[in-house]
């Protein structure tokens, strides 16, 4: 799925007289001003004429006609320099070329378990976010109650007076009074013959927390114009089963993790190590059956679907899920019918999960859900139990600090309360420039896929056409959705009806939890808008194809340097947000997008010759990967649960590449060069800044998380991966078929 990089500067409190700048000041400050610019032209001279004599073949050029001086250009020359490391030969290992002197230079935050350019960009973003919530509000937006309590949201989670006061008693009270009590708090005096197994996921779903089983309402796979209930396995404490097989670091902490909060919360400790214990057994058995990203993608076709009155005989397990799904839906108002469609992933977990149940006492099993539930709830507690949970993450993650709570705070209210915020972020951050010069990439982009598809050797004809129409019909959202930017706010107001908060932290943080919860049930009765936006707020990092929707999405929060720059010279944007849209498009045409048709439906469109000559060329991608070893971690990369998002890098980063060879031919050259890195060409420059973006460096916990959890390789496979197998890079940058960069057997699917 955040890392933060955070400098802290002086703090003056509102209260505090503004020092006065004298005028003698005022004049050291401009004649500072001055040298500055005069010691920054000299560089940019310096490194004009060190290139042009470390490169013989370059000809001396005239810095007015040829070299772009902007200062976003100057930017761009800084931060490219900074990261490509000229000692080592791209042919040989680009990603160590692009990222060398990156990789020295940089180091991983100690409140985060990697760095890289999202991270980086992240990090400028919460501050953004935080500037909106703290910052005097614009006059015209005084009045939306929306961003009112969105900035009350936040005014409460930075409180940590008030949170120290509130205490633990409002959580405590919601375990006994609601969730039937915490067993590892009491003792032996708790009453076992009181545990309602549907009870407690019924209010625990209410508080939107799935435990075992997951419930809620998806898009219709077959019918993209409805929804429907799905039902599937929940997650693990631990993310991964394989942390579960061998005790080690990891599984100690999360069990001190237990035995801390327990028994900081309880002067009772006589049974707290036999029932952590006991619950770490618990779900370590539950473990045995989850299904891992990589099950879940090569299993897609063993989903079962079916109607709510054939739930129970289909799962065929003593816990009751017909009643459970329609009472969690009644808690919303939405009376579920006998034949309303129910999808069942995972059916295997399921009744094992049950069976496990059955087989369990009960303390063992409400103490497991109801310590999923406060584990959960830790990070909303005063400090000492949140510094509990930290040295757990700091395990997990491989962190030495806690994110400052403003971060935290900010992300929490931009999680829930996201358009809201983005009504103010795109006012004062959002360049709509941004807008049509995305919309003309996205347009060459697309036509470059187009082209390629309409060069394809082993698509029929018919296939062909059906992806061609596809890819026209491609659904664009850039930006934010339009009703932001207008001075109606009937449609954010309506979105945000009943987040009203007060001061208490842990007040507000149940109301959240239960809105969602409530959203997500009152979803099902509500007609699919196929065109509209979607659920991920602007203020993100981030992009987005939605199988369903058929429709790709680029938040405001991507749309910046170095991806995109409405000043900077195309090659850079065509490597950098170009690749991106490529990325997304191409998702449409991966293992899991090219299941679904034009309009979003999981339907088979091709025919069966075609969906087999693409399987062999996407086992080529899933061998290729599957062979990248990440030396840090010792282990090779899972080139099955990756395979989606490496045939998306291969192709978007082709796409974006003919898109702007096209562009070249339609418009010249206009292109100027960057100063100090004008011995490269165009082309050269936009493969450069391509693989700029994939310099990252992460703890080793973190690496593994990332290789046994994450769907994207690595960012140094990101970079090789994709080009290693494109022939124009190996032409680019005169590379021989073999050498290091460049594989002889090259992978392509698109």
């Amino acid at each position: 799925m955040p890392i933060e990089v955070f400098c802290i500067d002086s703090y003056h409190s509102k209260d505090d007289p503004k020092p006065v700048v004298s005028s003698v000041k005022k004049n050291v400050y401009i004649l500072f001003g001055i040298l500055t610019g005069i010691l920054l032209l000299s560089t940019i001279v310096l490194a004009v004429l060190f290139s042009i004599e470390k490169t013989k073949t370059i000809k001396p050029i005239a810095v007015k006609d040829e070299l772009c001086l902007t200062p976003f250009c100057i930017k761009a020359a800084n931060y490219l320099l900074e990261s490509i490391d000229e000692t080592i030969e791209p042919c040989e290992d680009f990603f160590k070329f692009a990222c060398g002197t990156w990789l020295k230079n940089n180091r991983i935050p100690d409140d985060t378990g990697a760095q890289d350019t999202f991270n980086v960009l992240r990090t400028q973003l919460d501050n953004n976010v935080i500037d909106i919530l703290t910052s005097p509000l614009p006059d015209d937006t005084i009045h939306i109650k929306a961003i009112s309590n969105a900035r009350r949201l936040y005014e409460s989670c930075v409180n940590e007076i008030a949170i120290e006061t509130d205490g633990v008693d409002t959580v405590l009270s919601v375990v006994d009074n609601e969730l039937g009590g915490w067993p590892i708090l009491h003792g032996q005096s708790w009453d076992e013959t009181k545990f309602n197994l549907s009870k407690l996921l019924f209010k625990l779903r209410e508080y939107n927390n799935n435990m075992l089983f997951q419930c809620g309402t998806a898009t219709d796979d077959k019918n993209s114009s409805a929804y429907y209930i799905r039902i599937s396995q929940s997650d693990l404490a631990l993310e991964q089963k394989q942390y579960y097989i061998n005790e080690s670091k990891i599984t100690q902490a999360y069990k001190q993790f237990i035995y801390e909060l327990a028994k900081s919360l309880t002067n009772d400790s006589t049974m707290i190590e036999n029932d952590v214990r006991d619950i770490y057994e618990f779900e370590r058995k539950i473990s045995h059956f989850h299904w891992t990203p990589a099950d879940q993608r090569a299993r897609q076709n063993d989903t079962i679907r079916t109607s709510l009155h054939n739930l129970s005989r289909i799962l065929n397990t003593s816990f009751d899920f017909t009643n459970y799904v329609r009472q969690i839906y009644l808690s919303a108002n939405v009376t579920l019918l006998d034949n309303d469609n129910v999808s069942i992933s995972e059916v295997e977990f399921l009744r094992n999960a049950s069976l496990l149940i059955d087989q369990h006492s009960p303390r063992t099993v409400q103490n497991y859900l109801i310590w999923r539930f406060m584990m959960n709830r830790a990070a909303n507690m005063p400090k000492r139990y949140r510094t509990i949970k930290e040295q757990f993450e700091r395990a997990l993650r491989g962190t030495s600090a806690e994110r400052p709570r403003s971060v935290t705070c900010g992300s929490y209210v931009n999680g829930n309360m996201g358009f809201a915020v983005a009504k103010l972020y795109i006012k004062k951050y959002f360049d709509e420039n941004a807008r049509n010069q995305s919309l003309e990439m996205i347009r060459n982009i697309r036509n470059a896929f187009i082209d390629m598809l309409e060069d394809s050797t082993w698509m029929d004809d018919v296939s062909k056409d059906k992806a061609k129409e596809k890819a026209r019909e491609i659904d664009e959202k850039i930006g934010y959705p339009e009703y932001l930017g207008s001075d109606n706010i009937t449609e954010l107001e309506q979105e945000y009806e009943g987040y009203e908060f007060n001061s208490s932290y842990i007040h507000n943080i149940l109301k959240v939890l239960q809105i969602k919860s409530q959203e997500n049930f009152k979803t099902l009765r509500k007609p699919v808008d196929r065109k509209g936006w979607g659920l991920t707020p602007p203020t993100v990092v981030n992009a987005f194809y939605t199988p369903s929707k058929n429709q790709i999405t680029f938040p405001a929060g991507i749309l910046q340097m170095p991806f995109f720059n409405k000043d900077a010279p195309k090659y850079l944007n065509y490597g950098g947000i170009g690749a991106v849209i490529g990325h997304e498009i191409t998702h449409g045409f991966d293992d899991n997008g090219r299941q679904f048709d034009k309009d979003g439906n999981r339907i088979l469109w091709w025919t069966p010759e075609t969906i087999e000559r693409f399987n062999e060329r996407k086992t080529c991608v899933v061998d290729q990967y599957s062979q990248y070893f990440l030396e840090q971690i010792n282990t090779t990369i899972n080139g099955n649960q990756t395979q989606g998002e490496n045939i998306a890098d291969n192709g978007g980063v082709k796409e974006a590449f003919y898109a702007y060879k096209k562009w070249i031919k339609a418009n010249g050259n206009l292109d100027k060069k960057l100063p100090g890195l004008i011995k490269y060409s165009s082309e050269q420059m936009f493969f450069i800044n391509y693989a700029q973006v994939w310099c990252s460096k992460m703890t080793d916990p973190y690496a593994m998380s990332r290789v046994l959890t994450g769907v994207h390789a690595p960012g140094q496979f990101r970079v090789l991966g994709p080009t290693s197998n494109f022939v124009d890079f190996d032409r680019v940058f005169s590379c021989k078929p073999g050498q290091g960069n460049s594989r002889l057997n090259k992978c392509t699917v698109w």
